[in-house]
């Protein structure tokens, strides 16, 4: 199971370590950068040296004499810290002064002027520079060479990064101490935020207060406070339908215990007959009510829980209008079809589609003529569509909108509906992002349109 991020981590590592990548990539150019201008310090000392040894370089009555007083090499030898070596020769006579193991510039170099190499002398590295030189009337070419250890330069680069770099570390440590206690003191809130949600009772469901959170926070707390609002009206609707399921549920079973009480005390079947027969009409309406409680349940849940697929239709309802066509003809009423017969394609669920065509045509057969006529339509164009009219008394406008209220009936409503069906369809309508449509029809009686969308 992977391992939960931590966020004050996250941000300390998206900060800190571009941090420490730019200070130490500072701090690499500053290494080149102080050991190009030691090289250049010390390169120069070095080339002052060539010259004063160069300036020794006599000729006398056409012959090359090097004088070096003691005292004058002592003074160019003399270092607390580092070896100096020198070497004058020329072309043709070779070493004139000083020591051998110095050695010559590489021949492929320019000797025009003064040449910097670095070698090794008796296993040490060391730094050298080679100057050329040409004496008027002398055909020889005279080469003066001087040599040092590095210990210096190795020393003042070492000072010059220590001092570069301590400050640079101590800044990253005080940077990521801030850091720490900035970003500890930033996501208080939501520690506080979190604890007074961990604080609340199941059933609180009331609004998180935001006033004391980040701008940044609220985009949150305002997603959970929409949340629980949807919570809070989805428990609200649940309570209101157990409560109405109850008191519809109430009427038939009390029917049925009144009737199986007043059974009982006959003793005969032919006095037990209407007390018989009102328990099964408590017992059908009971077993309608519980039905139709189902596919209302079904047909509202949480949100996303109803998984649409695309399905063809016209198979959904030509195969509800051939199950409703025996009732019709019960009632003498006929129950047509007006569709191409092509195959339309929606996004929906064929069970809960089936529900609602099932509801519709049994309120268009309760409620129509006798003798009488419903059509159903089935348009391809320019959306699928499905129209049911009926030849019945209609609905008045006045009550069209609460017709769709649960165990809402009109008044002086023939049968023993529950006032379910047309709360179904409306849920069922919904669900599929239907639109629902109710007016007088060309029969005299309810037309009901229903549009939706198509599965692309």
């Amino acid at each position: 199971m992977p391992r939960n991020k931590s966020l004050k981590n996250g941000i300390l590592l998206r900060l800190i370590v571009p941090l420490i990548f730019f200070i130490s990539l500072e701090s690499i150019l500053s290494y080149f950068v102080t050991l190009h201008y030691v090289d250049k310090t010390y390169d120069g000392w070095l080339l002052d040296s060539a010259r004063s040894l160069a300036q020794e370089i006599k000729v006398i009555e056409a012959n090359i004499t090097v004088e070096l007083p003691p005292a004058a090499l002592e003074i160019i030898k003399w270092d607390e810290l580092d070896k100096t070596y020198f070497k004058i020769s020329s072309l043709e006579k070779g070493l004139l002064a000083g020591d051998a193991l110095v050695p010559n510039a590489p021949d492929t170099v320019d000797r025009s002027k003064p040449v910097y190499f670095k070698a090794e002398i008796n296993g040490e590295p060391v730094r050298v520079v080679s100057m050329q030189m040409v004496k008027q009337g002398i055909a020889d070419t005279f080469y003066v060479q001087v040599a040092e250890t590095l210990n210096k330069r190795q020393q003042m680069m070492t000072d010059i990064i220590l001092a570069d770099l301590l400050p640079q570390i101590v800044l990253v440590m005080i940077a990521s101490l801030y850091l720490l206690m900035g970003l500890k003191r930033g996501l208080q809130p939501l520690h506080r935020l979190a604890n007074n949600i961990a604080q609340r009772s199941a059933r609180d469901l009331s609004p998180i207060q935001d006033a004391d959170v980040f701008l940044e926070v609220r985009t949150l707390t305002d997603t959970i406070n929409g949340l629980l609002v949807r919570l809070t009206g989805a428990i609200d609707a649940q309570q209101r339908f157990i409560a109405n399921a109850a008191h519809q549920l109430r009427t038939p079973l009390a029917g049925l215990v009144v009737q199986a009480e007043r059974a009982l005390r006959e003793q005969d079947l032919a006095a037990m007959q209407p007390a018989l027969l009102q328990m099964q009409n408590s017992a059908d309406r009971l077993s309608h009510t519980v039905s139709q409680l189902l596919v209302l349940a079904k047909s509202e849940p949480v949100d996303g829980m109803n998984e649409l697929k695309p399905i063809n239709l016209y198979d959904v309802v030509r195969d509800s209008c051939m199950e409703w066509a025996a009732k019709a003809l019960q009632r003498h009423i006929e129950l047509s079809l007006e569709s191409t017969g092509k195959a339309i394609f929606i996004l929906g669920d064929a069970v809960l589609l089936g529900e609602l065509l099932a509801n519709l045509l049994d309120n268009a057969i309760n409620y129509g003529q006798r003798n009488g006529t419903i059509l159903v339509k089935l348009n391809h164009e320019p959306t699928p569509s499905l129209i049911i009219e009926d030849d019945g008394p209609g609905i008045p406008d006045s009550e069209k909108n609460r017709i769709f209220e649960r165990f809402y009936r009109m008044p002086n409503s023939p049968g023993n509906g529950c006032g379910l069906g047309l709360a179904i369809v409306k849920e069922i309508a919904d669900l599929h992002k239907a639109q629902l449509e109710l007016s007088n029809g060309s029969l005299g009686g309810t037309r009901v349109f229903i549009k939706f969308n198509d599965e692309s």
